[in-house]
């Protein structure tokens, strides 16, 4: 099978992040036996996904340090989006591959494995790993529960390359995403009565306005990159929900907002004046009724990824990429986190983020193409 063939398989597997990821996993793993490979599983709480890790050993055997090609195997819904085709049956059309996940991120996946055959009748002088993670696109769940397990099993990758759609150019540094709800508890009462009542739904505006000042500091006052397609952290709420009848005092509003940090800045910049002046708001909620209160969590993380000069990784991808531009994103991935378990870590796969998470997701065939050449020259340099 060749990358296309491969990319068609994997996409005829429905991985999208609700359901399991076990068909696809189960295909690659026997795969992977059949070339007289083992890999190693790291599971979900209830075992109903899983990563999938494997190691492709230096000519000497060793399986210490090297390189790790990351991908992640779960994909985005297809609901409510109006496909030309069957999202879950590759179509090929114009020199386009469409379905989903195409480009984000199976078509990077694909190259891997088409790839590993040839390693395999590579005299490596350091090992090569392939990484395949569960859960991404709802909050990179899956990658740090297979990156705690790595020295379990003798394993310490000193850089890692993340096959996101980039158009097969290098990325250094994207940003961080910080997910946050808050609850507001008021009380009820009728609507004629509004004294008698905390309104949860005026409380929740009063927040939504203090984040919106929030977000307009972030962009003047605070650190900005101009490397990054934008360049300053920002603040965005998605989400809000309350109330239950135009003739009801709501006692419940729930907002959520999203942080994406610069990889310089942590999250003190919001979290310090937002928690001070929700402290505000429960002491004036509560001069009305005891028990009104504001409930603030956390609900994602996914850390930021950095650029290091010096960086050896850096020379390496620069050899092997028509472009040597070093660019940064505003969208994260799992580079983050294998940056903290001391990978040097950076992007490049083939796609363009721009058909990401739309309807009829294409790949040009070209840049799985050019992601092959890649892979072959990579195993050039590291033969």
């Amino acid at each position: 099978m060749n990358t296309v063939d491969w990319l068609s398989r994997l996409i005829a597997f429905d991985t999208t992040s609700r359901h399991s990821n076990l068909q696809l996993i189960d295909c690659v793993d026997e795969y992977l036996r059949g070339l007289g490979l083992h890999a190693w599983r790291a599971w979900n709480a209830d075992r109903s996904k899983a990563n999938l890790f494997v190691t492709l050993p230096a000519h000497d055997g060793s399986i210490a340090g090297g390189t790790v090609l990351s991908g992640h195997t779960d994909v985005v819904p297809v609901d409510g989006q109006a496909w030309s085709s069957d999202p879950f049956q590759a179509e090929i059309r114009d020199g386009k591959l469409y379905g989903r996940g195409a480009c984000d991120m199976k078509g990077f996946i694909a190259a891997c494995l088409n790839m590993v055959p040839q390693a395999l009748q590579t005299q490596l002088r350091e090992p090569i790993h392939l990484a395949l993670s569960y859960d991404e696109e709802i909050g990179c769940l899956g990658a740090p529960v297979m990156l705690a397990q790595l020295h379990e099993h003798g394993l310490s990758p000193t850089q890692c390359i993340v096959g996101e759609p980039t158009s097969m150019q290098m990325v250094v540094a994207h940003k961080g995403i910080n997910v946050y709800s808050c609850k507001v508890h008021g009380h009820s009462a009728h609507s004629s009565l509004t004294p008698q009542g905390v309104n949860a739904i005026d409380y929740a505006a009063r927040i939504i306005v203090f984040l919106q000042g929030l977000a307009k500091q972030l962009q003047t006052e605070h650190e900005q990159d101009a490397a990054f397609d934008v360049p300053f952290s920002t603040l965005n709420v998605g989400r809000i929900k309350g109330g239950t009848a135009v003739n009801i005092i709501p006692n419940e509003c729930e907002l959520q907002f999203d942080y994406r940090n610069l990889p310089t800045m942590n999250s003190d910049a919001v979290l310090v004046p937002l928690k001070a002046y929700l402290q505000e708001l429960i002491q004036e909620m509560q001069q009305v009724h005891g028990d009104a209160t504001i409930v603030f969590k956390q609900m994602e993380q996914v850390p930021a990824m950095q650029s290091a000069e010096g960086n050896a990784l850096y020379s390496l991808i620069e050899a092997l990429v028509d472009e040597q531009q070093r660019s940064k994103v505003a969208y994260a991935t799992e580079g983050g986190h294998f940056q903290l378990a001391n990978m040097q870590a950076v992007i490049c796969g083939p796609g363009s983020i721009v058909q990401a998470h739309k309807a009829d997701e294409y790949i040009e065939l070209s840049q799985l193409n050019r992601c092959d050449r890649f892979m072959q020259q990579l195993l050039r340099k590291f033969s």
